[in-house]
């Protein structure tokens, strides 16, 4: 727990012990296999490991967007493990953004369309503009998502993100389709939003990003435990 001007508070997200499993006829693969990982206000954890090492599906289960087999996840403080799929749906709309390597932005809607439907899903009060002025993409307002390159979708995917004010930020590697200037351009952002208290988990394959956490947890084959390696 961290301690702010001598009250206690707990960490924004909580995940403890999760364990997730798949069956495929008589046979049982682990995705998960306890983890446990606590993440502050203000922090940025790189999530790190080899494909099939369960990064997405931890990802998932902090999200809400599937439930473990074992194990709880507390967000702020609240239950989000062990409600129905549509309380897990308003919870997430309330408390978390989710920025993806792509598919932020649905096709049909111009950006700051895009930005508006997430702002009301979820609550926020920031103005679509502000909010794509603050990842350098205010003349983008009307545009339609076809029309963006790599790196300009990769933020207007993270102003979509950050429209319900979440408590956290989960990234599935969120600079896997961009080059190594817009990578840059991604993490600056995603780095700036730490430092005023936002709460980022990404999981990555790059170094780079890694290098730029507060900390990262490894994903290890074949048993699956977390470790601290910063």
């Amino acid at each position: 727990m961290a301690v702010d001007s001598g009250v206690v508070t707990r960490p924004v997200v909580e995940a403890s012990e999760l364990y997730r499993f798949y069956h495929n006829g008589d046979d049982e693969t682990f995705a998960l296999r306890g983890v446990s990982l606590a993440v502050e206000a203000g922090e940025m954890v790189a999530v790190v490991g080899p494909s099939g090492s369960g990064k997405s599906t931890l990802l998932s289960c902090v999200a809400g967007l599937d439930e473990p087999d074992g194990g709880k996840v507390d967000i702020a403080g609240s239950r989000l493990t062990r409600k129905s799929e549509e309380e897990r749906s308003v919870l997430r709309c309330k408390w978390i953004g989710m920025l993806l390597q792509s598919g932020n932005l649905i096709e049909h809607l111009t950006v700051s369309q895009n930005v508006d439907l997430a702002r009301r899903l979820g609550g926020g009060d920031t103005d679509a503009r502000l909010l794509l002025a603050s990842v350098g993409l205010e003349e983008k307002y009307d545009a339609w998502p076809p029309t963006l390159s790599g790196g300009e979708a990769a933020r207007a995917g993270l102003a979509v993100a950050l429209a319900n004010d979440p408590f956290v930020l989960l990234a599935d590697e969120p600079t896997g389709e961009v080059d190594s200037a817009n990578e840059l351009v991604i993490l600056d952002l995603l780095t700036s939003r730490m430092r005023r208290g936002l709460a980022v988990i990404v999981v990555t394959h790059s170094e780079t990003v890694a290098q730029a956490a507060s900390r990262v947890v490894r994903l290890l084959l074949p048993h699956r435990e977390m470790l601290p390696s910063k």
